[in-house]
């Protein structure tokens, strides 16, 4: 497969990126190979772009379909299609597409072929679907890079499924592998405090992996991407009140979770281990300064390169989609954080500048969310 050259530029916010992949797999896409660039002294980049696609159903109704996405609502296989183009338009307007693309709320794994279809010019051959039994929408990846170990989770809490689970999914670069777990945790319909504990019940799944992961083999880089539906600075939007699945490396935060470091020596008020909640952190690499050493931390995007938000709602941004990476990504050795980008230019946006979302009535529109792109460059060993 080829990889294209891209130039970062200020009005976007993209970043130089490459995409890796085996020379021979896609001939003719241009660019540079791997091989190439190695032997130039270049580094390789893979770049990587989340998108909760706003409710992605095919035209073929088979009772799940939100109301207008319906027949006799007008929807049909011709405005399926028609969105399709559209997606496929606006990812060929990216100074380049993504090597790897994941995205929420999509109805199947025929959607997710479909958008492989419909991309298949930039050479998606390895991709994944995640959905639960009898809920609407799942979630999926599409790469140039062979998938290797792939992982379904299912979240429930006493007893109850979440509307989605959690896909594991490791990339298999030729740089070393790299273990993304695609989210679209529950939504804050049915309240923030009543859904919360599904939010955490996702990232308790999300830390025991991480956890295994690093005994097994702790080089490998981790990242946490998806729709959380939760802010970056949710526990500050709640008045630090509660413990939010997403929590900063805060004194309140490590007070009110019952962990907490003082003057350098670790005390606990109750004893229990983080179990259910991320420590988000500005630091790069990550760490927690008020919590304990074992605590997992990881940066968020959100403190420094991404603005504004992906997703505006009663007149204001919100930073829901995510990028959460490992602190394997910032040792200088390997694949390295090198930049993020909100993607808030049209076709994704409106003339305002908001998300242009889509409208199954008229067929205009992409998204209510907007992209969020991840560039990581390799540093080599």
């Amino acid at each position: 497969m080829k990889r294209h050259k891209v130039q970062w530029r200020a009005a976007v916010l993209l970043s130089a990126l490459l995409a890796v992949a085996s020379a021979c797999a896609f001939s003719g896409s241009g660019g540079e190979t791997w091989t190439d660039r190695k032997e130039s002294g270049g580094n390789p980049s893979i770049s990587i772009m989340t998108w909760n696609m706003q409710a992605l159903f095919d035209g073929t109704e088979t009772g799940g379909e939100y109301d207008e996405y319906r027949e006799e609502a007008g929807w049909s296989s011709e405005k399926y299609s028609g969105r399709l183009n559209g997606i496929a338009e606006a990812v060929g307007k990216m100074e380049s597409a993504p090597d790897i693309i994941a995205v929420q709320e999509i109805e199947s794994v025929q959607v997710l072929n479909d958008l492989a279809a419909v991309l298949s010019k930039y050479g998606y051959a390895w991709s994944h679907f995640a959905g639960n039994s009898g809920m609407s929408l799942g979630l999926g990846i599409l790469s140039r890079f062979p998938l290797g170990t792939v992982k379904i989770h299912s979240i429930s809490v006493d007893g109850v499924a979440a509307p989605r689970p959690v896909l594991e999914a490791g990339v298999s670069a030729e740089g070393g592998e790299i273990v993304l777990f695609v989210c679209h945790w529950k939504s804050k319909l049915g309240g923030e405090e009543a859904t919360e504990a599904v939010r955490r019940a996702s990232a308790r799944i999300i830390l025991r992996r991480i956890r295994e992961l690093a005994e097994e083999e702790p080089d490998l880089p981790v990242i946490v991407l998806g729709d959380l539906n939760e802010n970056y600075d949710e526990f500050y939007r709640q008045n630090g009140a509660a413990i939010s699945a997403l929590l900063p490396d805060d004194p309140r935060s490590a007070d009110i979770a019952g962990l907490y470091e003082s003057g350098g020596e670790e005390t606990a008020q109750t004893g229990e281990l983080q179990k259910d909640f991320f420590i988000i952190s500005k630091d790069k690499p990550p760490r927690s300064r008020y919590f304990p050493p074992e605590t997992v931390a990881l940066y968020s995007p959100w403190f420094g390169e991404l603005e504004n938000g992906s997703y505006y709602y009663k007149n204001e941004w919100e930073t829901i989609d995510h990028f959460l990476l490992s602190g394997q990504l910032f040792n200088d050795s390997g694949w390295e954080f090198e930049n993020s980008a909100v993607v808030d230019y049209p076709p994704f946006t409106n003339n305002s500048g908001y998300p242009a979302a889509y409208n199954p009535r008229t067929g205009s529109g992409l998204s209510d969310h907007l992209p969020l792109l991840l560039f990581l460059k390799y540093r080599g060993l």
